[in-house]
């Protein structure tokens, strides 16, 4: 099995509030996962932890093989995270928005406005790609969300950090 996301005894305290007592979970690469449960359950503080977000007082968690407190960045270099909100500016088209953050993260004008188009067409947005956010409906927000969040091409190996040329 090739593991994605592994978690034992993940534990997090708020003061004396402990939002997470001994999580364990495991989830293979390629499956998707849905985390249900009430309002104070620990959905999002077990999803900001494994992606690096918060520090965990204890446990042992491990995304894509790689330790979340000793090696975050190369857990960071791996994982996309969409919040429950977008993240994109409104002003500008969902094909600036992903253009804009490839230049972010160092894939040149040419690669960043590849990836764009790609992702693009994968989340069916080719249509609504040059207009303004502030006009898509919802649908089209989260769609754009989601690519936005993959933008940086997490799955595949890291680049290294030199600039590409244009």
């Amino acid at each position: 099995m090739n593991t994605a996301i592994e978690a034992d005894g993940l534990t997090k305290h708020y003061g004396g509030h402990r939002a997470l007592d001994g999580v364990g979970l495991s989830v293979e690469a390629g499956t998707v996962l849905g985390l249900l449960g009430p309002n104070g359950a620990g959905r999002t503080t077990t999803v900001r932890t494994l992606a690096t977000l918060l520090e965990p007082d204890a446990g042992t968690d491990r995304v894509a093989g790689f330790d979340v407190v000793r090696q975050r960045r190369e857990v960071r270099r791996r994982i996309g995270l969409a919040g429950q909100y977008a993240a994109v500016d409104e002003l500008l088209t969902g094909r600036e928005n992903l253009v804009l953050l490839g230049g972010l993260l160092r894939l040149g004008r040419a690669g960043a406005r590849a990836r764009a188009a790609g992702l693009l067409t994968q989340f069916e947005l080719e249509a609504a790609a040059d207009k303004p956010v502030k006009e898509y409906s919802g649908d089209l927000r989260r769609r754009l969300d989601l690519a936005v969040s993959l933008i940086g091409a997490p799955w595949r190996t890291p680049p290294s950090n030199r600039r590409r040329s244009a």
